[in-house]
């Protein structure tokens, strides 16, 4: 294989002319640039130069080789430049993957720090719940992931998650439905993923009653219009009434009950210097998040 410093020594002397002008340029001994081109030579089996009175000329197939290593060269200049901007965060892309409330209320937050501190950093966004974004980090087809979790459940030694904001659960009913979760044995629930229908279980069982599912959707949007039209109630949490609120529910925060929202990474060490960018702008998106007070608009659909 043809080496790096042999190839330089004759794309310079194709510019320079000269086996001491070469030396010069490069910082070598010019005996070291005549067995640099020497061993090139041997390595191509090309003749690569000729006498030229006490000097020396390219042949033609010299001047050929030479053409090409310039490219070589500027190739591996700008890969060198492109791997440095990439392990600096100035470059490159993260895959992302996001649960569809955190998509709307969160992740803008999270695109602006990157796009202000880090503008030459792409972020790919992939929509899922946590149970496939995590698999898809686990395997390797995401960089990163948004998930929450309601329990103190363990990710596994493979994945390292990063906590960032309690969201509150909230009771969401028609204006003629119940006014305390203590009261849920008296309608049916519009639930949601099941990581959501796990919890309203839990949180049923917590308050005396084991809820009668009306309907399952992890879109908020067709969640709140179900409940609107007196299908049920349904618990959600702060985010997807922050992105959404249907104006004909009432909703009220459950203090004692909330879920966690997490940036997990694979925990492997080290690691490219984009995943501590992600993470660090979704904890700066997290804290400057105010998901205390859903607010009355529109916005897309999934929880």
């Amino acid at each position: 294989m043809i080496d790096v410093h042999q190839l330089r020594a004759l794309v310079e002397l194709s510019r320079l002319g000269t086996v001491s002008a070469v030396a010069d340029s490069l910082g070598y001994s010019q005996s070291t640039v005549s067995h640099q081109l020497a061993a090139l030579s041997r390595t191509t089996g090309a003749v690569l130069l000729t006498r030229a009175g006490r000097g020396v000329r390219l042949t033609e197939e010299g001047r050929a080789l030479a053409d090409r290593g310039q490219e070589v060269l500027d190739l591996l200049e700008r890969t060198e430049r492109e791997a440095i901007a990439m392990a600096h965060a100035e470059t490159g892309r993260i895959r992302l993957a996001a649960f569809p409330s955190a998509v709307a209320a969160l992740v803008p937050g999270v695109l602006d720090v990157v796009s202000q501190q880090y503008p030459g950093l792409e972020v790919e966004l992939v929509d899922a719940e946590p149970p496939g974004a995590l698999d898809a980090l686990r395997r390797g087809r995401v960089d990163a992931a948004l998930s929450f979790s309601y329990i103190d459940d363990d990710a596994g030694p493979e994945l390292r998650t990063v906590r960032l904001l309690d969201d509150v659960l909230y009771l969401v009913t028609h204006r003629g439905g119940i006014k305390n979760i203590a009261d849920g044995a008296q309608c049916r629930w519009v639930t949601g993923c099941a990581r959501c229908h796990e919890e309203l279980i839990a949180v049923g069982r917590a308050n005396g009653f084991s809820p009668e599912t009306a309907y399952a959707s992890d879109d908020y949007v067709a969640v709140q219009a179900l409940v609107a039209a007196g299908v049920g109630a349904a618990l959600l949490p702060g985010m997807a009434l922050c992105a959404y609120r249907h104006p004909a529910v009432e909703v009220r925060p459950l203090a004692q009950e909330h879920r966690r929202v997490e940036i997990v990474t694979r925990s492997e060490r080290p690691r490219p210097a984009v995943i501590d960018v992600i993470v660090e702008a979704c904890r700066t998106a997290a804290r400057h998040t105010d998901i205390s007070r859903p607010a009355l608009r529109i916005a897309g659909a999934g929880a």
